[in-house]
């Protein structure tokens, strides 16, 4: 009998199985949207720390009076607290970054697409990649030791830190998000509006200037909105850079003059204030600012991409980006408006009489065109665009040039594993490098679980929705928040509030909610790239939810996540503004014993070698390349994981 009820089965012992495996599903299930609704929560809490130490100054002053006031002077004998200096300098700062980068971002981006072999395109799009992932500490450094310098030289000025260096650097900055963006909407465009406009007598110029850039122009156009969020946002490179007065420049076109941005004005003053005092209130109000302008400008892009993304699927009768009457004047006022800036910067930039001559050229060129071969403008047209291409690699070359001859000499055994002496001006790096990977493997530890469950909950567990919707909102929020900001509220939030202190802990914390917005979105892609015919296959053969998640979609799904995680990786170790008032000190003899304690850290240590210790030529130099290779190194081995599954599959 006891036999018989063995092969028969206990329908008893079976259903508590079932219902111990539904509790675990369950279970699985709510932990994943634990970990997708912490970028909800953590929008939140940022929110909430900085409206909460921003609200005393705007009770104070006047919200008005506070963004209008003409004056920032908080450590005058009678403190002033107006900010519009500051936001007018930011906002020349990233106009003249964009009239730097856009025509060599798209002129880059149009050649990659149309014109550039595959030999040449193989070249091109890694060392644009390259380019991104230099940290902005090293772009700061570059502009502070060579860039002002040129400056100083060729205007004949005393200091070459003003608005011209902060827009040239941020430009160089924001072309690899420029291009790479406006490339992808290019080539997106179907091959059959090539083949129609070439089979009716086009020339490629003619294809491309008149079909293929405005059929992409709405991609384009949210290109140019990232590179302005990333301009906006960025701290350490214009901090070191743009001369720090918070002045209007007089007259406004004045491109020579100091100029101080937002975020500067946080990375400068954050360190030396009284918790809780005016000052200190007065600059979470500038982190309030700031903010609200990054997330406006991210979330608009992230709307014309995902208009864009839904139009892709060409349903029919679909509600164009624009009403078609609106079409021509808003690309009538874009050209004209591009023309005036340009004309604005040619008499801001170049002697009086040069600029005239560019000017007429330019008037004889537009009106002449029609007695022009169109064969003659394709190959001019053609030239224009090699030469920015060119440029984007020219600017790399002379970047790492720099970097790696000034740097190669300063390398010995004793530099990478001695502490520093002297200031910095001796000894070596060995407890900033240990530091550094100390941040970056705490950040990752705590990053990469939260941000694959929210990604598995994203793509496995719901549907598109409210939830869904509100939930990807807070993941675009915490991807386009400046660093700085992440800096601010970890310092509030960890060190004062949950009384943590200045420590690894404390940075590794803030460095992990910086990157995680990356985990999620490559985990994310990763995932979707997976056939809904495993899953299938899997349910219909009895396979639980997370038995179908966990041994057939997150294993070929591997290779993405782990290209996400390497990029994550090296974002974090080359971030300066996050970790500057929450774990870093400048200079330890010994490594930290424990998570409590601070560390020392390669962005943090080049900033101060290069910003106030005179005299340190070799080490300013050998650190920058030692982070740049330790960087690069990550990016290079995570377009490598990427290019090596792509052909293995294609394969």
């Amino acid at each position: 009998m006891d036999r018989a009820g063995t092969q028969m089965g206990d329908p008893g012992r079976d259903s508590g199985r079932n219902t111990a495996a539904a509790l675990r599903e369950r279970g699985i299930k709510t932990l994943f949207f634990c970990t997708a609704a912490t970028a909800v929560i953590v929008v939140a809490f940022i929110l909430l720390f900085l409206l909460a130490d921003a609200l005393p100054i705007f009770t104070l002053v006047g919200l008005p009076d506070f963004l209008l006031g003409q004056t920032w002077a908080p450590s005058a004998a009678e403190p002033l607290y107006g900010i519009f200096p500051l936001i007018v300098g930011t906002l020349l700062v990233t106009f003249g970054a964009m009239v730097f980068a856009v025509p060599l971002s798209i002129g880059t981006a149009v050649y990659i697409a149309e014109l550039a072999s595959p030999r040449v395109k193989s070249i091109l799009k890694p060392a644009i990649e390259l380019l991104a992932g230099i940290p902005s500490v090293v772009f700061g450094f570059f502009g502070l030791i060579v860039l002002t310098d040129f400056i100083r030289v060729v205007f004949d000025l005393p200091t070459g830190e003003t608005w011209l260096a902060a827009s040239v650097l941020l430009g160089i900055m924001a072309l690899p998000t420029i291009i790479s963006v406006s490339e992808d909407a290019i080539t997106a465009i179907p091959r059959e509006y090539r083949e129609g406009s070439l089979a009716i007598g086009a020339t490629r110029w003619q294809t491309i200037s008149r079909v293929i850039v405005p059929a992409a122009l709405s991609g384009i156009a949210a290109a140019i909105i990232l590179g302005i969020g990333r301009a906006v946002g960025e701290t350490m490179a214009v901090m070191m850079v743009a001369g720090n007065a918070a002045i209007i420049p007089d007259p406004i076109w004045n491109i020579l003059s100091p100029v101080r941005t937002l975020t500067g004005t946080l990375g400068i003053e954050m360190g030396e204030v009284a918790v809780g005092s005016d000052h200190y209130s007065a600059l979470f109000g500038v982190a309030v600012v700031l903010l609200v302008i990054t997330l406006i400008i991210n979330l608009s892009a992230v709307a014309i991409l995902r208009h864009i993304h839904e139009g892709s699927s060409a349903r029919p009768g679909r509600k164009p980006l624009l009403p078609a009457q609106l079409k021509e004047p808003v690309s009538r006022s874009l050209k004209y408006g591009l023309i005036g800036v340009v004309i604005i910067f040619l008499f801001a930039a170049l002697p009086v009489h040069l600029a005239v001559g560019i000017l007429l050229i330019g008037v004889a060129g537009y009106f002449g065109r029609d007695r022009i071969s169109r064969f003659h403008i394709e190959k001019a047209s053609f030239g224009l665009i090699i030469i920015s291409a060119l440029t984007v690699l020219i600017i790399l070359v002379i970047i790492l040039a720099d970097i790696v001859i000034n740097g190669l000499p300063a390398l010995s055994w004793e530099f990478l594993t001695q502490p520093p002496t002297d200031l910095g001006r001796g000894g070596g790096i060995y407890p900033a490098i240990i530091g550094t990977l100390y941040l970056v493997a705490g950040a990752i530890a705590i990053a990469l679980p939260l941000g694959v469950g929210a990604a598995i909950y994203l793509v496995e567990y719901t549907r598109e929705g409210r939830i869904t919707k509100l939930i990807r909102t807070g993941v675009d929020l915490l991807n386009g928040t400046p660093s700085i900001v992440f800096g601010l509220f970890g310092f509030a939030f960890i060190v004062i509030y949950l009384n943590v202190g200045i420590s690894m802990l404390a940075g590794q914390v803030t460095l992990a909610l910086m990157v995680m917005p990356t985990i999620i979105r490559t985990t994310e892609e990763s995932l979707k790239s997976i056939p809904a015919s495993l899953r299938e296959g899997s349910l219909a053969l009895g396979a639980t939810k997370w038995q179908t998640i966990s041994r057939v979609v997150l294993p070929p799904a591997v290779p993405g996540i782990v290209t996400g995680s390497i990029l994550s990786i090296g974002r974090a170790a080359g971030e300066t503004a996050p970790i500057m008032f929450t774990a870093v000190v400048f200079s330890q003899r010994f490594l930290p014993d424990s998570v409590f304690d601070p560390v020392m850290a390669l962005p943090y240590h080049l900033f101060i070698l290069a910003t106030n210790v005179p005299g340190a030529s070799a080490s300013k130099y050998g650190t920058a390349l030692v982070l740049l290779i330790l960087v690069v190194g990550l990016y290079s081995a995570a377009i490598w994981v990427r290019t090596h599954f792509q052909n293995k599959i294609r394969g």
